[in-house]
């Protein structure tokens, strides 16, 4: 069984990197996850794979199942789940192609379902995340980066917002004067369903944008796939160096 799966975003609908062994449709109280979870080789140790998104990208950041995707990842042997993010840079630091481990988060999303404790699966608990992402992951994170050769910046706050629409200039100076580092639409439920669920969870971040209001001119397509693009090898190695510490 494996400890350690891998969370695909944007970008990462698929993992060439990893060399599958099998698939699986796993059935869980909470309804269908995004995609079957891949169990596959990554430099020698198995890895599970899920893109959180769907087979081609199809599932909006609201109207993913983040509970069944969770859910699934831990009853497939998970204990360590990394989950890729591709994201917006606020503050100075993130300018596109940074890649980053985050290790705070502002959740400003409505209405997904953000909890296993709904009243419908036994008692309700009151999970503490004061830290919301496993630090033990988290330095894991760092020190594969640092194996890989990478540059990385260790700390930021992410502020999860509903999407699927980028955000206007006015919200992400509203986000920077709250804290955020880093502006994405997936980061919750899924770092608090993760620790409601036991696993040990991080974000391994990568910049494809500045924010709204941070460039210069709009935001388009074309620049968020190029920067993409760019972290992608990067990525691929620092989460072979994970997998393989």
């Amino acid at each position: 069984m494996s400890s350690l799966a891998i969370i695909g975003g944007s970008g990462f609908s698929g993992f060439s990197a990893l060399a599958a062994c099998d698939v699986q449709h796993v059935e869980t109280p909470y309804g269908d996850t995004s995609a079957p979870v891949t169990r596959g080789q990554l430099a020698g140790h198995e890895v599970l794979f899920l893109p959180r998104h769907g087979k081609g990208h199809h599932l909006p950041p609201h109207r993913i199942n983040y509970r069944a995707n969770l859910w699934a990842l831990r009853a497939s042997g998970a204990d360590r789940v990394v989950a890729l993010a591709a994201i917006g840079g606020i503050t100075p630091r993130f300018a596109p192609t940074v890649l980053a481990v985050p290790d705070q988060i502002i959740d400003y999303t409505s209405g997904r379902e953000h909890t296993l404790y709904d009243g419908t699966h036994g008692t309700v608990e009151h999970i503490d995340v004061t830290a919301p992402y496993c630090e033990t992951l988290r330095l894991a994170l760092l020190a594969a980066c640092s194996r890989a050769g990478h540059a990385v910046i260790p700390q930021g706050t992410y502020g999860a917002t509903q999407g699927p629409r980028l955000e206007t200039a006015a919200e992400i100076i509203r986000y920077e004067r709250d804290g955020c580092d880093l502006v994405g639409m997936t980061g919750m439920p899924e770092a608090s369903l993760a620790r409601e669920l036991g696993l040990c969870y991080a974000s391994f971040a990568f910049v494809v944008n500045w924010a709204a209001g941070k460039g210069d001119g709009i935001i388009t397509m074309q620049e968020i796939d190029a920067n993409l693009t760019c972290c992608v090898e990067r990525i691929v190695d620092v989460l072979t160096a994970l997998a393989a510490p």
